[in-house]
């Protein structure tokens, strides 16, 4: 297998996803129904959200040594479906909803803005700038990287799925994210050259094992949103309030990167998205958010929802980082092997 397993669940779909033996139907039933009755919060459980990586993973061509051949085989997908349904279920009940505005783009966007900026979690940012160590911050890129190293493409499943202003607003955004046309500058290049520069491993998945459940619960929740036609506002609310608060920290990580000695083949990537996410967050808001709603109002709630889960599942997350380094620890996952098992790389240009 690519990586190792972390429970009866995640071996099984591992073991089927790289062309081993399939299990009786009855069997997947009841290896899911035990995985979902037996979890605490779907959320933090390490055997489901690694199950659900994997099976979306298989989509997005992200692990080569998963058969193309299995991508569409109807018991992963009914495994698949099975998993999002206890996952969704448990994010409609957990992530607080506000009020729903008008289903116009200016009262949509100034909703929007307002669900950002109310926001009060930890700020994983904030420490980074002012507190963080160096292995902390190599310990930060390394749980990025399991998003960032594919950043854009769960937002990108919906471009097909939109129409007029709506398509038009998120193809521009998705543009810069990747390059405008310049291989280069395609973001998940800039944070591969990060990897580099701090003394880690830029290829993907090398860290997975290091990633704890909420990591991959960040990921999962827009590879869900995004993979799910039904789910379509879900994914659009998603970057929405993705942009509108990744500028700030953007320059905070930055400085904090710049604190350390990190040069700018580490502090490119964030300098970047100083300036782009601020233009985007404008676009996100109204003319991709706002402009759906009003085409389609019937999205509306679904648009808030997947903006509120993004700032929920995101402040799990960080609140994992922010705890764990605060207590003097490690956010990564215990007794995680190869190359996920240290984030002690010495890296390149920086005081450790």
């Amino acid at each position: 297998m690519p990586f190792p397993a972390r429970g009866p669940l995640s071996r099984a779909v591992l073991q089927r996803l790289v062309g081993g033996e399939d299990l009786e139907y009855a069997s997947w039933d009841e290896l899911v129904d035990q995985a979902v009755s037996g979890s605490r919060s779907i959320a933090e459980d390490e055997d489901i959200q690694l199950a659900l990586f994997a099976l979306y993973a298989s989509a997005y061509g992200s692990i080569p040594e998963f058969s193309a051949e299995l991508e569409w085989e109807p018991q992963l997908l009914r495994v698949r479906r099975s998993l999002e349904a206890a996952f969704e279920a448990e994010l409609r009940t957990a992530v607080p909803m506000p009020e729903l505005p008008e289903p116009n783009a200016d009262a949509v966007a100034r909703a929007l803005f307002a669900l950002t900026g109310a926001d009060s979690g930890p700020s994983v940012s904030r420490y980074l700038a002012k507190k963080a160590t160096a292995e902390q911050a190599r310990e930060f890129l390394i749980q990025r990287s399991i998003y960032t190293l594919r950043e854009a493409d769960p937002h990108s499943w919906a471009i097909p799925r939109l129409h007029g202003r709506p398509k038009a607003a998120l193809v521009e955004i998705q543009s810069d994210e990747y390059g405008g046309g310049r291989p280069e500058r395609v973001h998940a290049t800039l944070f591969a050259a990060a990897m580099r520069g701090a003394g880690l491993d830029d290829r993907y998945g090398a860290y997975l094992d290091a990633a704890p459940a909420a990591t991959l619960a960040s990921l999962n929740t827009m590879s869900m949103f995004g993979l799910n036609r039904r789910l379509l506002g879900a994914i659009v609310g998603h970057l929405a309030a993705f942009e509108m608060t990744s500028s700030i920290p953007s320059r905070l990580v930055g400085d904090g990167l710049k604190r350390l000695g990190f040069g700018p083949e580490v502090t490119d990537y964030f300098d970047e998205h100083v300036e782009a996410d601020a233009v985007h967050e404008q676009i996100a808001a109204r003319d991709l958010a706002g402009a759906l709603a009003e085409d389609h109002p019937e999205l509306l709630p679904d648009i808030i929802f997947g903006a509120a889960a993004c700032l929920a599942v995101d402040g799990w997350m960080g609140r994992h980082q922010f705890d764990a380094w605060t207590a003097g620890g490690s956010s990564l996952r215990a007794g995680a092997t190869g190359a996920g098992a240290s984030a002690g790389a010495e890296p390149v240009g920086a005081d450790a």
